[in-house]
């Protein structure tokens, strides 16, 4: 492959080499594109809402061993169905099927899943409208319907 030019009108030449380059970067290409946000269920936002269809216990990787409790949840503004992990001891007994459910991503490298639990990118973090930590912790109470 030739050299870049580098005489003492390239600029345009060489803007021009960089901007068709770029593409060949994977990440640059996923932001330009907006494929992230049109493939994440959320659609771009950092929270959404949902309802608890199913609590499931999910097996850690290895070299853990625990089950974590995580909850099915179908959103809201486009009806799809996500993994969410609920955080904090006994967390899961604050949640109930039918619930709504404030979800948020887990923040694992690059919008990924997190840690030793497969394929949740998501947690939760509220439950009717009450914080799920401050329920954890015995600040709050669950409001009875």
């Amino acid at each position: 492959m030739a050299n870049k030019p580098r005489g003492l009108y390239t600029a345009r030449t060489l803007k021009k080499r960089r901007k068709k380059f770029r593409w060949k970067d994977a990440d640059y290409k996923r932001r330009a594109l907006n494929l992230d946000v049109k493939a994440s269920p959320l659609g771009g936002a950092p929270q959404a809402r949902g309802i608890v269809l199913e609590k499931v216990g999910l097996e850690a990787k290895q070299p853990n061993s625990a089950i974590r409790k995580c909850v099915k949840v179908q959103l809201i503004r486009n009806g799809k169905t996500v993994t969410a992990f609920a955080p904090g001891n006994n967390a899961i007994g604050f949640i109930d099927e039918h619930d709504e459910v404030e979800i948020a991503g887990i923040h694992g490298p690059k919008g990924k899943s997190m840690g030793d639990i497969p394929g949740v990118r998501y947690q939760v973090i509220k439950v009717s409208n009450m914080s799920l930590n401050q329920l954890v912790r015995g600040k709050k109470e669950k409001p009875v319907r």
